[in-house]
């Protein structure tokens, strides 16, 4: 028989193992947020001999940097052919000549600029600082305004983007002379015409009688043959330009609101047809080329003529981009041929893997495809047409072409997945022949690998680095791959010079791990990280959030390091952050990306959820009793689709900004995944039908002024949800654009999951009165 203090034992050890695998609930502060918002700058500021991505200064074997030092940053120089390294400049004269020049004050670790171009054979400097252009000069350091700096289309507002595109001109403002002087092309009309240049010389000639409103020839395509015997030119017939509308609700500028609209092509629209036509000046002859090559087109590309003369090229996407061709028109006869003939059965990937450089004149074409499987390069004979040999081949992928060098008939270019047990989304360097001999690796090691190539091929800047490594920059020697020079190393005393003594670990910064599991199929890998937060401790339970973005054109779980990740400002608030890399997504085989086609309801979740799980049979400090999702655009739809496909696992979910319908997203993205003609498989990827689904909890965010996903798309699930009466929370942010809502959004973020996930309530930001602002 126990005794009683026996027993109390047991029970007491009893209730201690309970809790041991109960959630912890704690109060989340207002300190903790703002702990949470401070990560980056406290971070970033500890992390010192990080470079930025070098840049080659033209014709030289020069080539500088931006990295990280004490208080701010600094721009540096290095010369290859002397293996030496030095500041570009003084960094204390330029902001002295800046700020006196720009009437600011500007500090000397911390220039206004990120970029800049060396100029007049180095001796000056020209960068864009305080919404203006400049040049210095480095021997008297005078800094002169050049003019306004130049505008950047960052996807929000821009008044030139939100005028209708205009019709084709009956009459092209300027004309294009053919390369012999003689002659000069335009458009009066809707037709193509041509007149004489000499001086004194009045004729004016039509070279076509057909064009009309509808169906005009187009100034921007004209293009004239070498010899100037020819020309070639699209005729377009306008399809359909559906036009969105905006209410500008709060402009800052006046009382009322604004009205905006802008062009914006969705999925089944009909497009603008364009069709090349050949004209033989001399004789005054049109030629119309048959379309029987191209009788559907997508896109055409620009009308690039022969160095010889004899015939043009375009490249044609077929609607459903599951047809590619290069096309050659004959110059004599007008006829075309395929050079490249591309047929996929899914989708041919034309906005992320194609690459095509014609060399000696067309007589031979380096392209790029995943006709076996795997992403790779082949030349072709661009007089048959036909494959001449494979320049690459095997279970990995050809990520990027750097350089093709026509005289060495060698091929630069970067790659992953050629070695077993290792990240397959790690960037390797390489050479090749164009005869398919002579493969070397350039690279080495368990690391990602971005370079940057000298003009000349001769030389690249490769920076290494993983998630959990911090960046190595290197010159190495473009032949063999030999290190030159150790350039930058934030191994050393900056960051880990033993372990816990750098100060970045000291500050309590923590590597996300790299983990991987199985996928849907029982043997491809799945690759992710997890952000745990600066004070974890595994003995307690954290919930777990997945930041998503599952769109089909590239992968998106970081590779390189970086000392600062917005998950981790998340995580600081008491939960597991993770980044996955379902399929349906790229850069690995054909067969992995294919999972997306006319189903990005999909968006990997039978991979996700099992990578998910395995991390919890690993780590009981992982709670997958409490998962949720976030994301946006592409992201925001796989958010939503999460607590509607999948509300046994997905709890709560941030959505913002979502193409919740493909039929309401751009259609070049969504026609590429989804397929046309439009089919059932829209409707079933749709949140907005399956909006009645929702069992968990859901906040909506969506910018009233979003130019990159129609703001209605989000509405038109709002309207779903009410009509199936669901409950859920919606954010609009007026005069905002494709986000997650800036600082408010982000903290409306945290609030719903520290309340949904954590179960506690967030700080009462109404009685507090502090902005309190996550790192974002």
């Amino acid at each position: 028989m126990k005794t009683r203090s026996a027993a109390a034992a047991a029970a007491a050890l009893s209730l201690l193992l309970v809790l041991s695998v109960l959630p912890v609930r704690a109060q989340v502060t207002q300190a903790d947020y703002e702990r949470a918002a401070g990560l980056r700058e406290k971070w970033q500021g500890q992390a010192v001999d990080l470079p930025d991505r070098p840049v080659w200064i033209e014709k030289t074997h020069r080539f500088w940097y931006r990295k990280t030092v004490p208080g701010g940053t600094a721009f540096m120089v290095v010369d290859a052919s002397t293996l030496s390294k030095g500041p570009a400049f003084d960094h204390a004269l330029l902001a002295e000549a800046l700020g006196k020049a720009a009437g600011e004050k500007v500090d000397p670790a911390g220039l206004p600029f990120r970029m800049v171009r060396f100029v007049e054979d180095g001796k000056a400097v020209e960068f864009e600082a305080f919404d203006a252009r400049w040049k210095c000069d480095l021997a008297s350091y005078a800094c002169a305004k050049l003019g306004p700096a130049r505008r950047r289309w960052r996807g929000e507002r821009n008044m030139s983007m939100w005028e209708r595109g205009p019709a084709p001109l009956a009459a092209s403002p300027e004309a294009k002379a053919s390369p012999d002087g003689a002659w000069e092309a335009f458009i009066r009309n809707y037709n193509v015409w041509v007149r004489a240049k000499a001086a004194g010389d009045k004729e004016e000639l039509p070279l076509s009688w057909d064009g009309s409103e509808g169906d005009s020839y187009t100034y921007e395509s004209i293009a004239w043959s070498p010899d100037s015997k020819n020309l070639a030119a699209y005729r377009l017939r306008r399809g359909y330009h559906r036009i969105i509308q905006y209410v500008e609700s709060s402009p800052p500028d006046q009382l009322q609101p604004k009205y905006w609209s802008m062009e914006y092509a969705k999925p089944g629209d009909a497009l603008d047809i364009e069709r090349p036509v050949l004209f033989h000046v001399d004789t005054k002859i049109r030629v119309d080329v048959p379309a029987d090559l191209f009788p559907n087109p997508y896109e055409m590309s620009s009308l690039v003529w022969r160095k010889d003369g004899r015939a043009f090229t375009f490249e044609y996407n077929q609607r459903g981009h599951q047809v590619y061709r290069v096309i050659e028109v004959n110059a004599a006869t007008g006829t075309p041929r395929a050079l490249v003939d591309e047929q996929a059965g899914t989708f041919f990937d034309y906005s992320g893997k194609k690459f095509r450089r014609d060399l000696d004149d067309g007589r031979e074409i380096v392209w790029m495809s995943e006709r076996d499987g795997w992403n790779h390069l082949y030349l072709y004979d661009g007089t048959t047409g036909r494959v001449g040999n494979r320049i690459t081949k095997g279970e990995w992928v050809v990520r990027g072409v750097d350089r093709v060098d026509e005289a060495a008939r060698q091929v630069l270019f970067s790659a992953s997945g050629d070695e077993p047990g290792v990240d397959p989304y790690f960037l390797h360097q390489y050479r090749v022949n164009l005869d398919g001999t002579g493969l070397v690796r350039l690279t080495e090691g368990d690391f990602n690998h971005l370079a940057a190539w000298s003009e000349d091929g001769a030389l690249f800047v490769d920076s290494r680095s993983r998630v959990d490594f911090p960046t190595v920059m290197e010159l190495r020697d473009g032949t063999d791959g030999r290190v030159l020079m150790t350039v930058e190393s934030a191994t050393g005393t900056a960051i880990f010079p033993a372990a816990d003594a750098a100060p970045l670990a000291k500050a309590g910064w923590k590597a996300p791990e790299v983990f991987q599991a199985k996928g849907r199929d029982g043997t491809t890998d799945i690759w992710g990280i997890i952000v745990r937060p600066s004070d974890f401790n595994p003995r307690k339970k954290y919930p777990v959030i997945e930041y998503i973005y599952a769109g089909p054109h590239s992968s998106f779980v970081p590779k390189s390091f970086s000392p600062y990740l917005s998950m981790q400002s998340l995580a600081e608030l008491g939960f597991i952050v993770v980044q996955i890399d379902g399929m349906g997504t790229s850069n690995r085989s054909k067969a992995f990306h294919d999972v997306c086609w006319k189903n990005l309801g999909d968006a990997g979740f039978p991979d996700r959820i099992l990578w998910h799980k395995a991390v919890a049979a690993k780590y009981p400090s992982y709670d997958i009793g409490r998962v949720g999702i976030y994301g946006n655009s592409a992201g925001g739809q796989n958010a939503l689709g999460a607590v509607l496909f999948h509300p046994e696992f997905y709890k709560a979910s941030v959505s913002s900004c979502g193409c919740h319908d493909n039929r309401m997203d751009k259609i070049w993205w969504n026609e590429q995944w989804m397929g046309w003609p439009l089919g059932p498989e829209y409707a079933a990827s749709s949140n907005v039908v399956n909006a009645h689904r929702l069992q968990g909890k859901l906040l909506l965010i969506v910018g009233e002024m979003d130019t990159n996903v129609d703001p209605a798309s989000t509405m038109q699930v709002v309207d779903a949800l009410i009509k199936a009466g669901k409950y859920f929370d919606l954010l609009v942010i007026p005069g905002a654009g494709h986000g997650m809502g800036g600082d408010y959004g982000q903290r409306k973020m945290m609030d719903f999951f520290v309340r949904h996930l954590l179960g506690v309530e967030p700080p009462d930001w109404n009685r507090t009165g502090t902005d309190a602002r996550p790192g974002s």
